[in-house]
């Protein structure tokens, strides 16, 4: 979790004001993920004028033309033909969409899916597609004779799982693809998992009585001298689980939970325990869904724990900067074979909580270029584990790659914006499908890529953008961009079903 503000202090009763934190945002920007060797900052802070130049610098993916699509009254233009409700697979249609050369053994693993979704959507919208090496978005969508803009669910479907790694698929064609789709990923090592995926959305989907409860559970560290988890507790946990009041400018907000009939229990601070996490992963009483924020880990290139541990959720046992041990974090390690996570939705707001990139799409050498972060892109191991549990998996786990920034909760000069989030959690708890459920995430990040791209564009009449001004919207838009579905994005909590 990052966040440009660095302050001593601070505990359960010292609760930051929003205009102390956009007091700083003109300060050095504090990239807060935590070193798994050193227990201290994965990276050294950078300037806000340093940040300006890798704006104008690095190439931004996509172009003006496609993230700029949108209508007069700031809607975004999603290419799906008036009357087609899109919370419906067998009317926009469903896709698997195999990496070029994936493995016979991954395909027929994934086949009890496909039949699944086949006896529910028509043959003509219910399509197994392919992925070749190099293919950008648009050349994807060209060769299926689709154009952006126009969604045709005969030849690409609204709902596509990828499968296979992001070396093979890459991260950004997912990021891209999303924006219009209804996107979600499987990524694993072995084809007994893709198995063990596919056996569990059918039973889940399937059964007479859906394993879980209609119940929420918040889970938030809050660290003392640590300003990230302080601001991700009391400003976007605390209004999630609480509700909000109204204020002179702002109606009430009641709690999601109590919207939708939903019991909630909240884990903070104190109570942000890696024993309470494992209970709740491990115990008698299975939640629809789980909302953690934390710090995620992070590992140097190469180190032994970077594939199996990055990612994992920091607990509040953790004593503080400069120590750190494996009891500080729960890792996919630490999921045993006796969990019950079948029919689960998890979203994780923790650095590197669902991939790692290859190159780190936010810091440079000072001036020799990217800086590699890893061998090979990579999907976070904790997510796999709750996905393929040999007990019956979690449906979908939502993350973020790379880093997550406090900007994704309270944007620069302006209060704590989490409607994006709440709205995410909303339509999961009232039945919608998980990858359309994301769809505020997705457009902030078109919104915030079309405004990046005027930013660095220098034909654009008035005055250039300020240093800071260009790198507090260049990290919101790479920040917006990273969050991914890991799981098919069609499977739904049954909230008919569940009591």
């Amino acid at each position: 979790m990052v966040l440009s503000l660095r302050r001593e202090g601070g505990d359960q009763r010292d609760k930051i004001k929003p205009k102390e934190i956009r007091s700083n945002m003109d300060e050095l920007i504090h990239v807060n993920g935590i070193d798994g060797v050193t227990g201290t900052d994965l990276v050294p802070p950078m300037s806000t004028d340093e940040a300006a130049s890798l704006a104008k610098s690095l190439p931004v993916i996509g172009d003006k033309a496609y993230f700029a699509r949108f209508d007069p009254a700031g809607h975004p233009l999603k290419g799906l033909s008036f009357g087609l409700d899109p919370t419906n697979p067998a009317v926009v249609g469903w896709a698997v969409v195999f990496a070029s050369g994936e493995s016979e053994a991954v395909k027929q693993a994934l086949q009890p899916l496909i039949d699944h979704r086949a006896k529910t959507i028509p043959a003509d919208r219910c399509l197994v597609l392919d992925y070749l090496p190099g293919e950008t978005m648009k050349t994807w969508l060209k060769r299926h004779g689709v154009a952006v803009g126009s969604i045709a669910p005969r030849k690409v479907p609204y709902y596509l799982l990828l499968v296979g790694e992001p070396t093979a698929i890459p991260f950004e064609f997912q990021y891209l693809i999303d924006i219009e789709y209804a996107v979600g990923r499987l990524s694993f090592d072995t084809a007994d998992e893709y198995r063990r995926y596919a056996e569990s959305v059918v039973d889940y989907e399937t059964s007479a009585a859906p394993p879980t409860t209609k119940e929420i559970v918040y889970w938030a560290t809050r660290h003392r001298a640590d300003v990230a988890t302080q601001m991700s507790a009391d400003y976007f946990i605390n209004p999630l689980f609480e509700g909000t009041p109204a204020t002179p400018d702002a109606d009430a907000e009641v709690a999601i939970a109590e919207v939708l009939k939903f019991r909630s229990r909240l884990f903070k601070g104190p109570d942000a325990t890696h024993a309470n996490l494992a209970e709740v992963l491990h115990g008698e009483t299975r939640p629809a869904m789980l909302v953690t924020a934390s710090h995620g880990m992070g590992w140097p290139l190469g180190h032994a724990s970077q594939r199996p541990a990055q990612g994992a959720l920091l607990c509040q046992d953790w004593p503080g900067r400069g120590s750190i041990a494996p009891a500080h974090y729960l890792a996919a390690a630490d999921i045993a074979d006796d969990a019950r996570l079948h029919g689960l939705v998890a979203f994780h707001f923790a650095c590197y909580g669902a991939g790692t990139p290859a190159l780190d799409p936010f810091l440079s050498n000072r001036g020799g270029g990217p800086i590699a972060v890893a061998e090979h892109p990579f999907i976070a191991a904790l997510p796999r584990r709750m996905l393929a549990h040999p007990q019956g998996g979690a449906l979908a786990v939502i993350g973020h790659v790379e880093r997550a920034w406090g900007y994704s909760i309270m944007p620069p000069g302006v209060g704590p914006q989490i409607v994006p989030f709440r709205n995410l959690i909303g339509r999961i708890l009232d039945g919608e499908p998980v990858g359309h459920a994301t769809k505020d995430l997705n457009e902030r990040f078109a919104a915030l890529s079309a405004a990046l791209l005027d930013k660095v564009d220098e034909a654009q009449p008035g005055p250039r953008p300020s240093a800071a001004d260009l790198a507090s919207t260049w990290i919101e838009r790479n920040d917006a961009q990273n969050y991914v579905v890991l799981g098919d994005p069609a499977v739904r909590v049954r909230i008919d079903k569940i009591a």
